[in-house]
């Protein structure tokens, strides 16, 4: 019998390995940074958590390419369609909704699911095919079910 040879010592650490059935043996080290990715993805989700802040309300009677109204103005024409901007700060995710009234009563009150990760517009719009009756409107901002502002206008 013969003497078993032995091996130099590694200057390499020894690396962690798992016995794994029928897999043979599996590297740690890899299975670990899938996890911690795993981890960080569910954690963060898929864009911004913070809740929408107001920047500003904008009403005119266009808009410009990202969704900012172009023609600021709070006096209408009875074939104008009135757009309503409400400019957040970024990021956040929430609930914007309008309420359009005229002498007190409810005309309409659409609301969007958005997500951001920027400064961002988003934009409402008025519009009555028949034209609007002459007389003072309001239009009222909420994000996340909250009031966050007014604008008066008219339509003479």
């Amino acid at each position: 019998m013969s003497p078993k040879a032995r091996s130099a010592p590694s200057s390499k650490p020894p690396r962690s390995t798992v016995q794994n059935q029928g897999f043979g043996r599996v590297a740690l080290a890899p299975l670990a940074i899938a996890c911690l990715a795993i981890l960080l993805a569910v954690t963060t989700g898929c864009g911004p958590t913070e809740t929408l802040r107001l920047n500003t309300i904008q009403l005119g009677r266009s808009l410009n390419p990202d969704s900012s109204v172009a023609e600021h103005t709070t006096a209408f024409r009875k074939s104008d369609t009135v757009y309503v901007a409400v400019l957040t700060t970024a990021p956040g995710r929430g609930t914007i909704r309008v309420r359009w009234t005229y002498g007190g009563q409810l005309i309409d009150e659409p609301e969007r699911e958005v997500s951001y990760r920027n400064a961002a517009a988003t934009a409402f719009h008025l519009v009555n095919s028949g034209g609007f009756p002459p007389g003072n409107y309001s239009v009222e901002v909420f994000i996340d079910g909250e009031s966050v502002g007014t604008r008066n206008f008219r339509v003479e």
